[in-house]
């Protein structure tokens, strides 16, 4: 019922503006009245009509607030001076024009506009009213309905304000959020691209200059490593479809993406870290642990970026990777022997800052340097769910198709 009642209000402002002030001058006429009957007397009509031409300046309160103020105080100055008591009824049309302006207008105004308006009603309470004797009545009274409508106005002024200044620093902090998390997504598929595009294409180039290398002493071995260059090549391509779609809108038509890779693709990541001529070794220690998605994409995407370093950076030939388990975090360890090279990062690259960032998303921490003589590493521990356990197993079955080799 009160909705309805609303919705009907919204539609007919004009209408509601005008019941409300036919309204307000039943009231002061039913004031007026009232104090003729009670009192000696006083001119009625001439009461009845100020009152009536006092609500009818209302209708600019909004747009005039200022002389709709002044139009009413005269009017009830009048009506005192005609020897009514300003009683809230007869006063109500001042007192409704008091508080709009207090609404409307800044502080200085509202408090100044209520001064002149404390002064009509003191000096027609003192030089006019038929009350000298209780000035409570003649003069107390009046000043604090109007001080009062005065203070209400105000308040809701300041509510007002303040209801809009939050509202402001709201719609702020949403569209702050709104950015920051643009940023973030950016730049989780700058890195995806990073990773995918660097991964593969040195791969790629390795395998090319191997086959380079061998084509004229080993031309079988050559033709070999040619025909596994289209599984590199595909496999980045089906990366990078699967990353730049992250940005399709959802009204986008396409097929379904390839789902994300994982610590379960490593095979594959070892193959073809062994066709550019990279032999990987990698061992798992510990129960094996069911991963979130983005713990096992961000556990792979780290292995796979420190291979790459090791292809493109490091002068041997062999990397070990191992992966252990505990009841709380997985450690990822990529160890290589650097003799004659290092690894990125030191060279101005982004391989070591993404692995950086990647761990830090997901709460983990990543440290990379050189350990003893010659021998570089990436050590990458992250956190694992407590809850997230997977049923135990031997956790070298999933990697048989490895030759186990010491845990570094």
């Amino acid at each position: 019922m009160n909705t309805s009642r609303q919705r009907w209000a919204a539609t007919r402002p004009r209408t509601v503006e005008a019941l409300a002030l036919a309204l307000l001058s039943l009231l002061t006429v039913t004031g007026v009245v009232v104090t003729w009957a009670v009192m000696s007397r006083p001119p009625l009509w001439p009461a009845i009509a100020l009152s009536v031409l006092a609500c009818t300046a209302l209708r600019l309160r909004r747009a005039r607030p200022l002389p709709v103020l002044i139009a009413t105080l005269l009017c009830t100055m009048a009506q005192g001076a005609l020897g009514y008591l300003l009683t809230p009824l007869v006063m109500t049309p001042l007192l409704v024009a008091q508080y709009s302006l207090s609404v409307h207008s800044r502080r200085r105004v509202t408090w100044n506009s209520a001064l002149v308006a404390v002064i009509g009603m003191v000096a027609t309470g003192f030089f006019h009213a038929p009350f000298h004797d209780s000035p409570v009545l003649s003069v107390v009274n009046p000043t604090a309905w109007v001080l009062l409508s005065a203070a209400f106005g105000s308040y809701v002024r300041v509510r007002r304000e303040y209801a809009a200044a939050r509202a402001e620093h709201i719609a702020r902090e949403r569209e702050e959020e709104a950015r920051h998390r643009v940023m973030q997504e950016r730049m989780r598929i700058a890195r995806e691209l990073h990773d995918v595009v660097a991964h593969h294409l040195t791969l790629a180039d390795a395998q090319a200059g191997t086959a380079a290398h061998l084509a004229r002493t080993h031309p079988d071995q050559a033709l070999d490593i040619v025909g596994k260059l289209p599984q590199s090549t595909s496999a980045a391509l089906r990366e990078l479809k699967a990353t730049v779609g992250l940005l399709r809108q959802d009204t986008d038509p396409g097929d379904d993406l390839t789902p994300a890779p994982g610590l379960r693709d490593l095979p594959e990541l070892v193959d073809a870290c062994a066709a550019a001529g990279l032999t990987v070794t990698v061992t798992a220690e510990g129960e094996t642990r069911r991963l979130t998605p983005v713990l096992d994409l961000t556990a792979y995407r780290i292995v796979q970026e420190a291979l790459t370093n090791v292809s493109k950076y490091s002068a041997t030939r062999a990397a070990r990777v191992r992966l252990a388990y505990t009841p709380r975090r997985l450690t990822l360890t990529v160890t290589n022997d650097a003799t004659s090279g290092v690894l990125a990062g030191a060279g101005g690259g982004f391989g070591l800052v993404s692995m950086r960032e990647r761990a830090a998303a997901v709460g983990g921490s990543l440290q990379a340097g050189h350990q003893g003589e010659g021998v570089f590493e990436v050590a990458c521990t992250l956190p694992i769910d407590s809850q997230d356990r997977q049923d135990s197993h031997d956790t070298h079955d999933h990697y048989d198709c490895y030759d186990e080799g010491p845990a570094t």
